[in-house]
């Protein structure tokens, strides 16, 4: 893992982008990251395009504001339009192509149905933005699956642990098959047919 990322969940009101982020941010500080994050709040807040910043680093961070992302998830059109020039070149996108039908440009550009595949699971859409959180710890390579894990523990309300944790073990699936596929390795080295990991089966009833 790089030593410093810059990272943009942006999306509608309501999609669950400030959990997200407390997700992403407690992972990153198991693992021993220093964080920073910010929230956008007022008429956007529902509906329009919100988003949450999450800066992390192995170095003290003096700017709190990110210049060039590494990784964005955009889970509306808007929020894809709006900010996917500002992702380095190298950078990753992730979008929620249940409603994003034109994804930008790119070779690290990602669409995945992250709602309609939390509504046929779970028959919620509340659950895409930890599919999306699992799909982006393992197309990014970010962190251990352990760290994960103790994250959504810390920051999930407990009678909705057992959902969260099957939605990114869903979306950390379909990120490794996603690899699997671009660096030619069959058969997958994650897929269905394969134990869940120990990590996931914490409190699997």
């Amino acid at each position: 893992m790089k030593k410093h990322y810059e990272v943009r969940l942006s999306g509608a009101g309501g999609q669950g982008l400030g959990l997200a982020g407390r997700v992403f941010s407690e992972a990153s500080i198991e693992a021993d990251y220093n964080v920073c994050q910010t929230q956008s709040y007022g008429p956007e807040a529902r509906g329009g395009t919100s988003r949450t910043d999450i800066i992390i680093s192995r170095k003290e961070i003096l700017y709190p504001n990110c210049r060039h992302l590494d990784i964005l998830l955009a889970m509306n059109q808007e929020s894809a339009d709006k900010y996917a020039d500002e992702v380095d070149e190298d950078g990753m996108i992730l979008v929620d192509g249940t409603y994003v039908n034109q994804p930008p440009p790119g070779s690290r550009v990602y669409s995945f149905p992250l709602t309609a595949r939390s509504l046929e699971e779970f028959n919620t859409p509340v659950a895409a933005n930890i599919i999306a959180m699992g799909m982006l710890a393992s197309l990014g390579r970010l962190f251990s699956i352990d760290v994960w894990v103790r994250a959504i523990e810390k920051t999930v309300p407990p009678r909705f642990l057992r959902m969260n944790l099957d939605a990114f073990e869903i979306g950390h699936r379909e990120g490794r098959e996603i690899l699997n596929v671009e660096e030619g390795r069959v058969p997958m080295a994650y897929d269905r047919k394969q134990p869940v990991p120990e990590a996931l089966k914490r409190n699997k009833r």
